[in-house]
């Protein structure tokens, strides 16, 4: 199975989620830091826009990563749909071709291996699904297909204090991670696996 097939099982996991949330919901906490349903739905659509504009090789674009203010009215899950299929489309293409992604929000001017990129936004993908249910008290199971190499990219993440804390993609690494599972994902990445709304 490609890395590319790998990314669209974890997309199909927040389908449902974004299809749940309610306008009702927009203002919910969330277990990222000052972030409310709507700041992550927002960031997660930008993230996806951004990574298929990497893969075309137009990452360095100004606001190619911005985040994608939600469209008004009740359907909000169209615009997750459209860039997570796009996105889908994106990393299939640049896989097999071996496409360099320029990621400035990682490291600027440095050109990442289509499969280094694809795991990023493997990890972020599925760990903000596990954001997104926590903060609409639903549940989120990662399947085995995806918890091996979700893990292992994990456990790449440097765990010193210039890749975490405010302002960082992660916090600092929680203690009491157990041997394998989805609770050593969370609480390496310094997410609390009991958080609660």
């Amino acid at each position: 199975m490609t890395l590319a097939t790998l990314h669209a099982g974890a997309l199909a996991l927040l389908t449902p989620l974004v299809a749940a949330v309610r306008p009702e919901d927009l203002d919910r906490p969330t277990p990222c830091a000052e972030w409310t349903v709507r700041i992550l739905l927002e960031h997660i659509v930008g993230q996806q826009d951004g990574f298929a504009a990497a893969a075309h090789g137009r990452g360095d674009a100004p606001g190619a990563f911005d985040d994608r203010p939600l469209p008004p009215g009740t359907d909000l899950s169209a615009a997750y749909v459209r860039s997570a299929t796009a996105l889908t489309e994106a990393f299939t293409e640049a896989e097999a071709e071996g496409r360099p992604f320029a990621l400035p929000g990682i490291l600027p001017g440095h050109p990442f291996p289509a499969a280094q990129a694809i795991g990023f936004h493997l990890l972020d993908t599925v760990v903000h699904g596990w954001d997104l249910a926590a903060a609409l008290g639903r549940s989120f199971d990662c399947p085995q297909e995806l918890l091996g190499p979700v893990l292992q990219i994990t456990e790449l993440v440097p765990a010193d204090g210039a890749f975490r804390g405010p302002g960082r993609a992660f916090g600092p690494v929680l203690p009491g991670a157990p041997e394998g599972g989805f609770d050593r994902v969370l609480l390496l990445l310094g997410r609390d696996p009991a958080w609660k709304r």
